[in-house]
């Protein structure tokens, strides 16, 4: 703070000194009121009116032999020239020898005086302006260097994150471990005859861990680390973009060998002709110079560069041949297994209760991202601390689980007796459908409370992961989407909108059976629609028709009858276990919420005794197919069948 006030004292200084010096020189020489001409001073030295004539320099001065006339002064000659000027005009010598002439000679210090004088202000304001552009400078004021790279350079001595905080990324940790050692050992390459990659893409869904593992390079490399994002490179003004590549990669070559990380590259990555008109905008010259900088003919320096986005698709080709970025690595979610590991990093340093089970709570996240999971642990701690707990217990991270993937409670939201009875019949619906059916996943928990938008919800926990589905699978997930909407059609006069969700999600899954996967024996094993699509995150953007109108009538008849006989299926499962739905319905009215083990003792317990009053079931191998799913029902078990994941019903009850 010293400092800085003494820097301003100094400022103010410089100001007061050039004001000072500007007045001092407009000042300094004030003409005086009484001036004469020298034609003047000539006529009263012809009269014999003047006593004596002082000259110095350029200055003349007067003095009368009249007591009461006033001095004057003269600026229009030197000393060197009067005596001609007076001679000119007229006047004698005699009469010039009765006035007394006194001729000062000039000084040195006069004629520095004036020079300081006139140059001072120059000067003074000259240094001024210097100390206020240093001063801009100095303060990282962007106005001088905004062609200047923002980049970020980490030396990793003190690395914050190292590939032992990553987990649940083994191939890509194998891939980036390889790039750090060729920084480090490039011999054990070079004498292979392999080549350094140029650069390696990072690519996955958001959350995933892309920039972490960026950081857990820097950590590793132990070389320089340049850190940017992509849209750091554009500005208002044109060819900054550019500019900043050049002196970041100017840097990076200084420093070789050395890693440049840039994040969100679709920022200036994507396709070119692009613009209105295809025109060559700032964004791309910025991509221009970042291709002829990766691979052109100045690239022979241990320089890498790592890249990450989620949208690969929307990048230019040029950027992704070989030689530019080599190496693409995909971060999928992770399985159960990486989640397990994910939990474990999250969940170092905060007091676990005894009874949490890391295994089975990754059993129960399908589904879930890297971030997702350390969510899931965060919210779980502020729950226990809301509790005034010492530790975090199971129930604390199951109910973060629901949170994070449903939203919070809602128990402050007031309902009817009669949408009570609605919600807690379409959950039944939804539970015990997907209990009497084999392919179905066990049911985990089933509540009536609302979360997010959701007025009650049903969760499913499938024993493993699972990238194949079969049919049946498929067919088991329509009929337990629709039991919600069969429940209500069984115990109430009329249907409600509460199956919303449900029949969007399974209208969805139907079409996408016959026009994508070949589920159809009318249509037979083809796919329907050219369809634009992330291929490394699955999601579809949009689909273009390629077929006539005839066969879509036959798209929609198929998606129809694959409907209807699951409404079917969930119908006659309902109805002939009416009494169980009634039951299960009665207790989500009294308790709210069903966890795996109650729901199984409940439903045990109903089809017991429907059997000793010699009830028969319509389902083949009843007795198999309720204890394979009472095993399966349970977290913490692992059978050998693929897994299935149907997303939990969830759909919004009307206001």
């Amino acid at each position: 703070m010293n400092s800085g006030l003494f820097k301003n004292s100094i400022v103010y200084l410089l100001i007061l000194l050039a004001v000072a010096a500007l007045i001092f020189s407009i000042f300094s020489s004030p003409r005086d009121s009484n001036e004469l001409d020298i034609t003047t001073v000539a006529e009263q030295i012809k009269l014999g009116q003047v006593d004596k004539i002082s000259v110095n320099n350029e200055d003349v001065t007067v003095e009368y032999k009249q007591p009461n006339a006033n001095d004057a002064k003269s600026r229009k000659e030197n000393g060197v020239s009067i005596f001609t000027t007076f001679e000119k005009l007229g006047v004698a010598d005699e009469e010039l020898s009765q006035v007394d002439i006194e001729i000062i000679p000039p000084g040195v210090w006069s004629d520095w005086g004036t020079l300081a004088i006139t140059i001072l202000p120059l000067l003074i304001f000259g240094g001024l302006l210097f100390f206020m552009v240093r001063q801009a400078q100095g303060s990282n004021n962007q106005a001088l260097s905004f062609g200047k790279s923002k980049a970020r350079m980490f030396t990793g001595d003190k690395p914050t994150v190292t590939f032992d905080d990553v987990a649940g990324a083994n191939e890509a940790k194998q891939e980036l471990t390889e790039v750090v050692e060729f920084l480090r050992e490039p011999e054990k390459f070079i004498s292979l005859g392999a080549r350094i990659p140029k650069g390696v893409l990072m690519v996955g869904p958001p959350g995933c861990g892309k920039t972490l593992l960026a950081k857990a390079v820097s950590g590793e490399a132990g070389v320089p680390f340049f850190s940017i994002s992509g849209s750091e490179f554009v500005e208002m003004f044109v060819g900054v973009g550019a500019s900043r590549v050049r002196d970041l990669f100017d840097q990076a070559k200084r420093n070789s060998p050395c890693i440049i990380f840039v994040d969100e590259i679709d920022a200036v990555g994507r396709h070119r002709g692009a613009g209105l008109g295809g025109s060559h905008d700032e964004r791309e010259q910025t991509l221009n110079q970042i291709l002829v900088e990766m691979d052109g003919f100045e690239t022979d320096t241990n320089v890498i560069v790592i890249a990450a986005t989620n949208r690969p698709d929307i990048l230019d080709p040029a950027l992704l041949r070989p030689g530019r970025f080599d190496r693409r690595v995909i971060l999928d979610r992770p399985d159960w297994q990486g989640r397990k590991k994910i939990l474990e990093v999250h969940s170092k340093g905060k007091p676990m209760a005894s009874d949490v089970n890391l295994e089975a709570l990754g059993k129960a996240t399908i589904g879930f991202s890297g971030a997702d999971l350390e969510n899931v642990v965060n919210e779980g701690a502020i729950l226990a601390a809301r509790r005034n707990q010492k530790q975090v217990t199971m129930l604390d991270l199951e109910q973060a689980i629901e949170k994070v993937r449903l939203g919070p409670e809602r128990r402050s939201r007031i309902i009817s007796e009669e949408e009570k009875d609605i919600v807690a019949y379409h959950e039944a619906g939804h539970a015990l459908v997907a209990y009497m059916i084999p392919e179905a996943d066990p049911v985990h928990k089933v509540s009536i409370v609302a979360r997010g938008g959701a007025g009650g919800f049903t969760l499913f926990l499938p024993s493993d992961d699972r990238t194949l589905i079969s049919e049946s699978a498929f067919k088991a997930r329509l009929a337990v989407g629709l039991g919600g909407r069969a429940a209500e059609e069984i115990m109430f006069t009329s249907v409600t909108t509460g199956a919303s969700g449900d029949l969007e999600h399974i209208t969805r899954m139907a079409r996408a059976m016959v026009t994508q996967y070949g589920m159809s024996k009318k249509l037979g094993p083809l796919t329907f629609g050219d369809k634009e699509e992330l291929v490394f995150l699955g999601r579809q953007l949009s689909e273009q028709r390629n077929y006539s109108e005839e066969v879509a009538e036959q798209i929609d008849f198929e998606v129809r009858r694959l409907v209807d006989e699951a409404h079917e299926r969930a119908l006659q499962i309902l109805t002939d276990y009416l009494d169980t739905m009634k039951l299960i319905a009665e207790r989500l009215k009294e308790d709210e919420n069903l966890d795996a083990a109650d729901f199984k003792a409940l439903v045990d317990q109903s089809l017991n005794s429907s059997s000793e009053d010699g009830g028969s079931s319509p389902i083949s191998s009843e007795e198999e197919t309720v204890e394979k799913k009472a095993k399966s029902s349970d977290p913490s078990s692992s059978e050998d069948s693929p897994p299935k994941r149907l997303p939990p019903s969830a759909a919004p009850l009307p206001a």
